[in-house]
């Protein structure tokens, strides 16, 4: 079976430009880099060889291309091994979105190291605990994060990535100063290669490193090719954190394709919009929050901006409920992609813009190279149509939490821990988390689908729902309820909303109205946050 779908994502992604015909030099070379750094440090090596000229990041300092980018991690590469950083060592990177933070990531690979990535919005003692924990021995950072990071212990040194003074850091050796002195030829080959650790989105508790091994394979490249058309050589706006999966997995898939990264440090709907028709973008990627963002713009500020080059939206990272999805291709175009995965398991479903027209608030349909089952409680497949636990396996799943620990696995395939459901035609559609199912009443009660509901209502920006202990009834539903500027709401009548569309125990016993809803940096819902008040409407 291995044998047909590696062939089969040869084909996709020779047709994406991914692949394509080279001189017996240049296939000499990008070989003996993939052998000597392996797929992550030879990432940008390897693009600096088909695409050297080509711009391959732009930030707010202007453009570097591969090969400049390339020459940078050399150097930032032999500097970190001139301090001891050694093949295997833990690198803490607490960047926002520029090019210091591709430096310290494909620097640290050339050396071998591990590379964690931090997220920025820590507090000093979380990410002194996470540190301790997967054992950081150097720590790049921006320099506004400086008090954040002052009591971690990086016993090989403290760089900092980015700094607003243009003459150097003040409070620490600079990324730049590591490149200008150091040597920009290739490093030597390390004993082992790099690897990177994704933090979970901790919407439940304390992040965990999800620790990631990559096969080399043309079925994870071609699952994604296959469903979302990328093309060799264009430009990618990445709003998202690249701390995050999406971000990082996008950073990947551009500099594999010589595509060039436009990134910016803080995000702005109009700078983004402006951004993506400067650069002529083909692909803007980005989670639901900043969708729906982008969308306050409004339809006449977009349409004044010639954004004829996009192509794709690809919206991951949290769920896309249907009317955010239908309002954006309204505003955009039939152009919105759908990616459904998690950190632990990579992807499962992609949704394309016929099977977002067709059913609204789908996760999509499974690509090559994957599969998807679901499962009950007692680990039996469960009927067609029926809600089950989603489990997947496409060869990218994480090999275990670093702390310790897995997901649970069923015949070979990882739970995602959320719940879902197909439908006739094959659609994937989830129905929550699956430890966040109520049980009120002795019925099943999963938020997504109230959530889904509300969020289609013209005057609701977005609402979450949980269950709260009830004496009665076991636990009954309190929704929290985000209005749309201008739009005016009671509680009786959330509540009526709901019960003309969904069975009666789904109807939420409170309605709480709050100014925004609690978000993780990835646009997921806080909900172990949300506020529970004494008296509720």
């Amino acid at each position: 079976m291995r044998l047909p779908a590696e062939a089969q994502a040869l084909f996709t992604i020779t047709r994406s430009g991914l692949l394509g015909p080279e001189s017996p030099h240049r296939l000499l070379a990008m070989a003996q880099v993939l052998e000597r750094y392996g797929p992550y440090g030879a990432a940008v090596g390897i693009a600096a060889i088909r695409d050297g000229d080509r711009p391959g990041v732009v930030d707010e300092r202007g453009i570097l291309t591969f090969y400049e980018l390339d020459r940078r991690s050399n150097a930032l590469a032999n500097s970190l091994r001139a301090r001891g950083v050694h093949p295997g060592a833990s690198v803490g990177i607490l960047c926002r979105n520029h090019r210091g933070l591709l430096d310290a990531f494909y620097g640290t690979a050339k050396a071998g190291g591990r590379a964690l990535f931090l997220n920025t919005d820590f507090s000093g003692p979380q990410a002194v605990e996470v540190s301790a924990r997967e054992g950081v021995e150097a720590l790049f950072y921006d320099e506004e994060f400086a008090e954040v990071v002052s009591k971690i212990d990086a016993p090989k040194g403290r760089f900092v990535a980015w700094t607003d003074d243009l003459h150097g850091a003040t409070t620490g050796t600079s990324v730049e100063t590591l490149i200008t002195t150091g040597n920009p030829t290739l490093p030597p080959a390390p004993d082992k290669h790099g690897k990177f650790v994704v933090l979970t989105s901790g919407t439940t508790g304390t992040p965990k490193g999800a620790d990631r091994d990559i096969a080399l394979s043309l079925v994870a490249p071609g699952a994604l090719l296959s469903k979302i058309p990328f093309h060799r050589g264009e430009a990618t706006f990445i709003a998202p954190p690249i701390f995050h999966a999406l971000g990082l997995a996008n950073v990947l898939l551009a500099t594999a394709m010589g595509s060039t990264m436009v990134v910016r440090r803080f995000f702005d709907p109009k700078e983004t919009l402006i951004a993506t028709a400067e650069h002529r973008c083909s692909s803007l990627i980005l989670v639901p929050t900043i969708l729906n963002r982008l969308l306050l713009e409004g339809v006449e500020g977009i349409k004044q901006l010639d954004l004829s080059s996009l192509r794709i939206i690809l919206c991951s990272g949290a769920q896309l409920e249907g009317a955010l999805a239908t309002r954006a291709m309204d505003a955009f175009g039939d152009i919105v992609y759908n990616l459904y995965g998690s950190t632990e398991v990579a992807w499962a479903t992609i949704a394309d813009p016929a099977d977002l027209r067709a059913a609204p608030g789908t996760a999509g349909r499974i690509p090559r190279g994957t599969t998807v089952r679901l499962f009950d409680d007692k680990g039996q497949a469960v009927q067609a149509g029926a809600t089950g636990r989603i489990f997947v396996s496409n060869g990218q799943e994480f090999s275990g939490y670093t702390g310790g620990g897995s997901k649970e696995r069923i015949e070979g395939l990882m739970s995602t821990g959320d719940v879902g459901h197909f439908d006739k035609n094959g659609l994937l559609f989830v129905d929550g988390r699956d430890d966040e199912m109520i049980v009120s009443g002795g019925e099943n009660v999963f938020p997504g689908e109230i959530e889904n509901l509300l969020a289609a209502h013209e005057a609701i920006d977005e609402a979450a729902a949980i269950g709260v202990a009830d004496e009665a009834f076991g636990a009954r539903i309190r929704v929290f309820v985000v209005l749309r500027p201008g739009k005016d709401l009671d509680a009786e009548s959330v509540k009526d909303y709901v019960r003309a569309n969904l069975a009666r125990y789904k109807v939420p016993r409170d309605v709480v109205f709050l100014d925004r809803l609690p978000r993780n940096s990835s646009g997921k819902v806080l909900k172990r946050e949300l506020a529970i008040p004494e008296t509720s409407s």
